[in-house]
């Protein structure tokens, strides 16, 4: 005797993924027949239990097909279920999320979120891409700080050897600026970009400004709020929106609030303790000794329960307020896993309170509806704090594909982020395959090592090598554009730009010798999603139609119609049968009846009308 259970399915659970507060839910386990009846079987129990509750164990209804039994959810949270028979076995989660019947009950996830719970429908269906200001492009120049190092090597390698006291200063500058980004929306829009997202551009120490000096200027080398607000009107005419990093889980020891080496007129926490900006920093032995993040001692950590310093982030003239006024779409949150939850609830609100429609983004790396960080479940996605994350789960699932020719670790993803995410959630996720802070995925997919920073500066890819790569980053961009959220291009990885890890990964944008041919593949991928197919990418339900080791092939079902997508990472051939014409909108050829499709190919067909 066997058991079919299969969460994705609404033939076995009435509503697939997270579930809104008040909800019923009916839950279907059948019966398959076969094989020698287990008559003590007879009886089936679902086994639930809110996270860190007791477990209660629920008798389900028996029908001709099977069990069932229907449940309403009355509070947020996670909860967590299995099924077990009366001869002591159970039916828990096995691969893909599928049921499987076992002495062991692993558990299922149900996330209950706020019933109010929406994220912003402009972002969802769009293009996002992601801007390292410093090393875009620069259009004039604005004054130097003395401690700046300004390159006039457009181009050369950035810094990274730490100077005679072991440290990496990263004050090496190449001039990339507001106005310059400004001049290239039109190279931006024929991507058909709706969204860039800018590393930070508050005036900082460092080249990548994580360090904070203050909030409420932008950066000198930057340029000036006119030139933000312009930058924001000239995108709008585009259809481009403008998001920021916010980082508000430390600043920098070079700062107007820490004033560590008396560069601002301020009186900083680390001057005095009678600062009005004291509170906002944990001493354990004043001044010298401090929390900070991750222990870099150049990046106090912010104390985000001191009330001066959530007036200075939420109020009606504070950080959040003040540029959501000045246009900007929203923010994406830098380490939000440092963020308590009560601080990322009271973003939420001052974000809301200014323009509803803004998009809040979390910079979390796992699964971000039941990670745990410090010993505390957090409350991301049940609708009180973040729209999205960055959709590192998927960034990883994507390249393991690519390199092992696997499509284990990419379905098993697919499977987890449908079943326990938000469906508002899953169409806005930040979907990447490369950051600042990660190796450019055109060096991943060359898959070239190295041993250490002084190997990384000096290598990259032989002209074979790197056509070889960018093929699979084709294949990958597909993946990337074509899965349920928003993909995010790192800037330059449309021409084939590399890099390994942090600063390499941040070079200057290559303007004399892009890859016209990559780009186009690019600006192609971004017509179909925002022309072409955008009723189908924006929302649309993801269906695997087929997989086997290395080839999948899926539909994303909207009420309009279907896009179907096929990505074979092996050396095999395929048929399909079709019913009726369909046709490929990469090559634009058109099938009748049969797809057949060779080694190491990707398509996606919409059937002729």
């Amino acid at each position: 005797m066997s058991y079919t259970y299969r969460p994705l399915d609404r033939a076995c659970k009435s509503i697939v993924g997270a579930i809104p507060r008040g909800s019923t839910l009916a839950l279907n386990v059948y019966r398959n027949e076969g094989g020698e009846a287990d008559f003590s079987a007879d009886v089936c129990y679902l086994v639930l239990f809110r996270d860190g509750k007791e477990e209660h164990t629920l008798p389900m209804q028996r029908t001709e097909y099977g069990w069932t039994i229907n449940l309403k959810f009355n509070q947020i949270g996670l909860y967590f279920y299995y099924f077990s028979f009366g001869n002591g076995r159970y039916l828990s989660c096995g691969r893909f999320r599928e049921g499987v019947v076992s002495e062991q009950h692993d558990c299922w996830q149900i996330t209950v979120y706020d019933e109010t719970y929406r994220t912003p429908e402009w972002f969802k269906g769009g293009v996002m891409y992601q801007i390292f200001p410093d090393r875009f492009y620069k259009a004039g120049s604005y004054p130097v700080k003395p401690y700046q190092i300004l390159r006039d090597d457009w181009g050369g390698q950035p810094s990274y050897r730490p100077n005679e006291y072991g440290k990496v200063l990263n004050n090496d500058f190449f001039g990339g600026n507001l106005n310059g980004v400004t001049e290239k929306l039109d190279v931006l829009a024929r991507l058909h970009v709706t969204v860039i997202y800018f590393n930070p551009i508050f005036e900082a120490y460092s080249n990548h400004r994580y360090d904070t000096g203050d909030y409420m200027r932008i950066d000198g080398l930057l340029g000036t709020e006119e030139d933000l607000d312009r930058l924001v009107e000239e995108a709008r005419k585009r259809g481009i929106r403008i998001v920021l990093d916010g980082v508000f889980n430390h600043t920098g020891d070079d700062s107007r609030y820490f004033n560590k080496y008396g560069r601002y007129p301020s009186v900083g926490a680390f001057q005095s303790q009678s600062s009005p900006y004291a509170e906002w920093y944990h001493f354990r032995r004043f001044p010298d000794s401090y929390e900070s993040w991750w222990g870099i001692e150049t990046l106090p950590a912010l104390n985000e329960a001191s009330p001066t310093y959530q007036e200075f982030v939420f109020g009606e003239n504070g950080v959040i307020k003040t540029w959501l006024r000045h246009g900007v779409c929203g923010y994406r949150l830098d380490v939000a896993d440092e963020l308590p939850d009560f601080f990322l609830k009271k973003l939420r609100t001052a974000v809301k309170e200014e323009n509803g429609e803004a998009i809040i983004i979390g910079e979390v790396w796992e699964d971000a509806s039941n990670k745990i960080a410090y010993s505390e479940r957090r409350q991301y996605l049940q609708g009180n704090e973040l729209d999205s994350v960055m959709n590192y789960p998927l960034k990883d699932a994507i390249i393991n594909f690519m390199l092992s020719g696997s499509t284990v670790q990419l379905r098993e993803t697919l499977a987890m982020l449908i079943d326990n995410y938000p469906k508002t959630t899953l169409d806005s996720l930040m979907n990447i395959l490369g950051t600042h802070d990660t190796p450019r995925i055109l060096t991943v997919l060359g898959n070239k090592p190295c041993r250490d920073k002084d190997e990384m500066a000096i290598t990259s890819l032989s002209e074979e090598e790197k056509r070889k790569a960018k093929e699979k980053v084709r294949m990958a961009a597909v993946l990337q554009y074509t899965l349920p959220g928003v993909p995010c291009v790192f800037y330059g990885d449309e021409i084939g730009m590399e890099g390994y890890m942090d600063p390499f990964c941040r070079g200057c944008y290559d303007w004399d010798a892009p890859d016209s041919a990559l780009r186009g593949f690019y600006e192609e991928l971004g017509r179909l999603r925002g022309e072409e197919l955008v009723d189908i990418f924006r929302e649309g339900e993801y269906h695997e139609v087929y997989a086997d080791r290395s080839c999948i092939v899926f539909e994303r079902r909207a009420k309009c119609g279907s896009a179907y997508i096929y990505c074979n990472n092996s050396s095999n051939e395929y048929r399909i049968r079709l019913k009726g014409s369909y046709l490929e909108h990469l090559s634009g050829n058109v099938y009748r009846d049969l797809l057949d499709f060779g080694a190491f190919s990707y398509g996606i067909l919409t059937k002729c009308k």
